[in-house]
C-alpha cells in the first residue's frame, strides 16, 4: 500500500466516523422529547398526593377499587376490608417522584407494541391506574405498559433469558401524549384484592393452656403449664399415655406469628365454610387473654376457613410485692399501667378480626388438627412368636437347637485290643 492509498484510507475512517456520531445524536435527540416530557422531569408533575381518595385499577376484565373511608383505606373487592396503608402510601409517594429517563415519539399505531392499549380498546391492553378525590373526580390517569428489560450480559446456563426489568413504559393519559420510560418496573401495581389487605392478625403470646375438641371426642385433648417458659403436659392423661415433647411442641407454639391468605364474604353460609361444625380450639394466656378459634373446612387450595374471637380478664391495680420498698412503688406502678395500657390496646385491635372469616393456611392451623394420639409416645409393639417349629427363633436367647450326643462308653470298658499272631521262634532254640 502506496502513501496515497493509506490518506485515502485515513480520509474515509474520519468520515465514517462522522457520520456515525451525527446519527447517533440524531437518534439520542430523536429518542427524547422536548418540552415537559423531557428526561429527568417528573412525570407527573403537581400531583396532589394528599387530595387521592379513591385508586382505582384495571387491568384486562379485572378492577380493583382501594378507597379511603373515615381516615381508613379499604379493599373495595373484599367487602371493605382495611387495606394495606403503608403498600398504598408507598405507591402514592412513588408517583408523586417518579422521574421520567427517557421518552419515545410514537403514534398510537405503536401502543399495541408496548402494552399501552387501554384496558377496553383491543388487545395488548395496559393496566390503567386512575387516581380520584372525594367526588370521584380523576386527578391523573397513567398507563402501565410493557416492562422495559436490559441484558445483564451473562448468559443463563438453564437456557433462561438473561434480560432483566429495569423499568416500564407509561403513558399519561390526561398529560403529554409521548411515551414515557421510568426507571421503576412497578411490579407492585396489580388487581388481585388479596395482595392489597392490611395482614395484621391476632397473636397469642404466653401460652398457659390450650384445649382443642374434635368432632369425634376420642381425638380432642388438651396441654397446660405452670409457668411462663415451662414444659407443657396433658392434662386428663389416661393411663399408657405420655405426651411426646416434639410432637406436642408445634401445639404450644400454635398461633404465636399467624397470618391468612384471604378473608371470605360475610354473606357465606357456615354450612359452606364448615362453622357449623367446626374443629374448636380454646387459648388462655397468662396475661390473662383467652381466644375461642373455629377451624372449618379445607379449601382445595389447601387452606381452611377460619373465625376467632377473644376476650380478656385484665387487672385494674397492682398487688404490692410483700418487701416493696415506697421508693420503688411509683416506678412499678409506672411499669404496671404501661403495660395494661398495651395490652388493652391489643385487645380493642384483636377485637376487629371476630367479624370476619378468614383463610388460612394448612402449615398454620396443622399444629391445632392433631389428634390426640398424635401427641403420644408410641407404643412399640413386642415381637410375635413364630410357630413354625422349622425355623430358628430370632429372638435373643432362645433355645438352641438340641442335636443327638454320641453315646458315652460303658464305665471300667476298655476298648478291645487286637489281636497279634504269635511271633515265630527260630529253630533250635529250647
Amino acid at each position: 500500500m502506496n502513501r496515497k492509498q493509506l490518506g485515502i484510507l485515513l480520509v474515509l475512517g474520519a468520515v465514517i466516523g462522522a457520520l456515525g456520531f451525527f446519527v447517533s445524536r440524531r437518534n439520542a435527540a430523536s429518542y427524547q422529547s422536548s418540552g415537559e416530557g423531557g428526561a429527568g422531569k417528573k412525570l407527573l408533575p403537581g400531583f396532589p398526593i394528599n387530595d387521592v381518595t379513591r385508586i382505582d385499577i384495571r387491568q384486562g376484565t379485572n378492577e380493583l377499587t382501594l378507597a379511603r373511608q373515615d381516615e381508613q383505606w379499604t379493599v373495595r373487592q373484599r367487602y371493605g376490608y382495611p387495606a394495606n396503608f403503608q403498600e398504598i402510601g408507598d405507591l402514592l409517594r412513588k408517583m408523586w417522584e417518579l422521574k421520567i429517563v427517557q421518552t419515545e415519539q410514537i403514534g398510537p399505531s405503536q401502543f399495541a407494541r408496548l402494552e399501552l392499549t387501554e384496558p377496553d380498546k383491543g388487545t395488548n391492553s395496559g393496566t390503567l391506574v386512575e387516581f380520584k378525590e372525594k367526588s370521584d373526580k380523576t386527578l391523573q390517569a397513567v398507563l402501565l405498559g410493557k416492562q422495559h428489560t436490559r441484558k445483564s450480559g451473562n448468559a443463563s446456563p438453564f437456557g433462561a433469558s438473561d434480560a432483566w426489568p429495569d423499568g416500564r413504559y407509561v403513558l399519561v393519559l390526561n398529560g403529554p401524549k409521548d411515551v414515557a420510560v421510568v426507571s421503576d418496573a412497578l411490579s407492585e401495581v396489580d388487581t388481585k384484592p388479596d395482595r392489597w389487605l392490611n395482614k395484621d392478625f391476632f397473636k397469642v403470646e404466653k401460652l398457659k393452656t390450650i384445649s382443642v375438641t374434635h368432632t369425634n371426642a376420642t381425638n380432642s385433648w388438651k396441654l397446660t403449664r405452670e409457668a411462663e417458659n415451662g414444659v407443657l403436659t396433658l392434662a386428663d392423661a389416661k393411663p399408657g399415655e405420655q405426651l411426646d415433647a416434639g410432637k406436642s411442641s408445634p401445639a404450644g407454639n400454635a398461633l404465636s406469628y399467624p397470618s391468612f391468605t384471604d378473608v371470605v364474604s360475610p354473606q357465606a353460609k357456615p354450612e359452606e365454610t364448615g362453622m357449623d361444625n367446626p374443629v374448636l380450639a380454646k387459648i388462655e394466656t397468662f396475661d390473662g387473654f383467652s381466644y375461642t378459634v373455629k377451624i372449618g373446612t379445607k379449601t382445595n387450595d389447601d387452606n381452611y376457613y377460619v373465625n376467632t374471637s377473644v376476650s380478656a380478664d385484665l387487672p385494674k391495680e397492682r398487688t404490692p410485692g410483700k418487701d416493696e420498698k415506697p421508693e420503688d412503688k411509683e416506678k412499678l406502678d409506672k411499669e404496671f399501667k404501661e403495660k395494661i395500657s398495651k395490652l388493652d390496646e391489643k385487645l380493642k385491635q384483636e377485637k376487629t378480626f371476630e367479624k370476619w372469616t378468614y383463610l388460612v393456611s394448612k402449615w398454620t392451623v396443622d399444629p391445632l388438627l392433631k389428634e390426640r394420639k398424635d401427641l403420644l409416645v408410641e407404643k412399640k409393639e413386642e415381637p410375635k412368636k413364630e410357630d413354625n417349629k422349622d425355623e430358628k427363633a430370632p429372638q435373643t436367647g432362645a433355645a438352641p437347637e438340641l442335636k443327638p450326643a454320641p453315646v458315652p462308653p460303658l464305665p471300667g470298658a476298655e476298648p478291645k485290643k487286637e489281636e497279634k499272631p504269635p511271633e515265630k521262634k527260630p529253630d533250635g532254640g529250647q
